[in-house]
């Protein structure tokens, strides 16, 4: 097999056959494949696509690269959840307990975050001795034992997705969909959860932009799963506001425990809900309603549970920032815009996320919101408050806030709520 030969296939519009995906992608994992061949190719296949099969059996070909995970052997059905990413995004963390409390196991395999959207990781790495990294034993155990857990993806779990991400990365072709759906799929599958329900975040804050593009990954991830016989579901969710009241690692976790405590912000609650009902029903699991175990305590009581079974301490104190700057709204009126991206890059500048993975995170860094759209401000009350470590970081992120939000005159606001859910996607 030549690599130029399958360059210049997809290069010149044409299908690349099962030998060639199984090919390139064993050989790209091992070496002989270069990365600026690779390059290539993957710039091919952002400019002239993949059909379904192609997709598939380059799924397969990357999954076929590590292990796959075997849950058969739990009491219960698993239900795991991804989302897209985006600002705000601490769904994750109220969710996995709360579908455990209604009789589900979840296998969290999550990440870190990079850039202006955060990570599931981060965010609990700021409790108390909680680690992030467990072996497949580990793993197992936490699930038999508490019936959450969320944890790092081991090394193991679809190795060549790893070494092609890093690529693409840095070459232009994030934006490939087929790239995109067989990156976050095969990690998936090979994780070996048999429902799965996925948060397609569309938005200023979001990777998707649009509701046709986010539609289009979510019906490839959605075919992906249902031929590798994962029942997949997905849900297009909007995210030109930051979700919730807060953006930060610490911060969102108080935010997850209000959640958990029976209360929290309404669309955080309306996001955790509604995926918990499509998890469950995802899962075959009827006659429980996810809102009577937030409300019973059940949700909680398993997320102390997962949290000291991954050496955690639940009740232990949050970071908190040694400095705060409080944002005052300039004028009063409504609140008619908050944009979502730039809550997120001025949160990443506080030291909430990180510009290269190496880099640290500030536990208790990030942005907490006094108002969303909607919402009645008045004049020298506070806006927005902003949570860091270093002071002089607080400069940059006042630019990138700067333009971010419009108050208009209650008499001319003509606002409307935006949907929070905005479709639905199944086979």
């Amino acid at each position: 097999m030549n690599v130029i030969d399958v360059i210049l296939a997809k290069r010149d519009g044409r299908e690349l056959t099962d030998p060639q995906i199984d090919w390139v992608i064993r050989a790209y994992t091992a070496g002989v494949v270069a990365d600026e061949q690779m390059s290539a190719l993957a710039m091919a296949i952002l400019l002239n696509g993949m059909n379904r099969r192609e997709i598939n059996r380059w799924t397969d070909a990357m999954i076929g690269t590590g292990i796959r995970m075997d849950f058969s052997a739990l009491d219960r059905p698993t239900a795991d959840k991804h989302s897209t990413g985006g600002v705000g995004d601490k769904i994750t963390l109220p969710l996995a307990p709360l579908v455990a409390a209604c009789g589900a196991a979840v296998p969290q395999l999550s990440g870190r975050g990079l850039g202006h959207t955060g990570g599931t990781l981060d965010k609990l790495e700021s409790i108390p001795g909680w680690r992030a990294t467990l072996s497949t034993e580990e793993m197992l155990a936490v699930l038999r034992e508490v019936g959450a857990v969320i944890c790092a993806a081991g090394d193991g779990l679809a190795p060549a997705d790893k070494k092609l991400y890093a690529l693409r990365d840095v070459t232009g072709t994030v934006e490939s969909i087929p790239l995109i759906a067989s990156s976050i799929m095969s990690k998936k599958i090979a994780e070996g959860t048999r429902a799965l329900v996925l948060d397609v975040k569309v938005g200023s804050g979001a990777f998707m932009k649009t509701r046709e593009q986010a539609r289009l990954l979510a019906e490839t991830m959605v075919a992906l799963g249902t031929d590798h016989g994962v029942n997949t579901v997905a849900l297009l969710t909007d995210m030109e506001v930051p979700l919730g009241l807060t953006a930060g690692n610490a911060l969102e976790v108080r935010e997850s425990l209000e959640v958990l405590a029976g209360g929290g912000p309404a669309d955080v609650v309306e996001l955790t809900l509604a995926l918990a009902r499509e998890m469950l029903a995802a899962a075959g699991i009827d006659g429980v309603d996810p809102a009577e175990k937030l409300a019973d305590g059940s949700a909680m009581d398993v997320w102390k549970r997962m949290i000291r079974a991954q050496g955690g301490d639940p009740e232990a104190g949050l970071a908190v920032a040694k400095e705060q700057h409080v944002l005052l709204a300039p004028a009063s009126g409504t609140l008619t815009r908050l944009d979502a991206l730039a809550v997120g890059v001025a949160a990443w500048r506080l030291g909430a996320g990180r510009a290269r993975k190496e880099d640290p995170v500030q536990a208790g860094a990030g942005i907490e919101l006094h108002a969303k759209p909607g919402d009645a401000v008045t004049a020298g009350t506070p806006l927005l408050t902003l949570h860091t470590d270093t002071p002089d970081r607080f400069e940059a992120a006042l630019d990138d806030l700067t333009c971010s939000y419009t108050i208009a005159d209650d008499a001319e606001t003509g606002y409307s709520p935006r949907p929070l859910i905005l479709e639905r996607v199944s086979a």
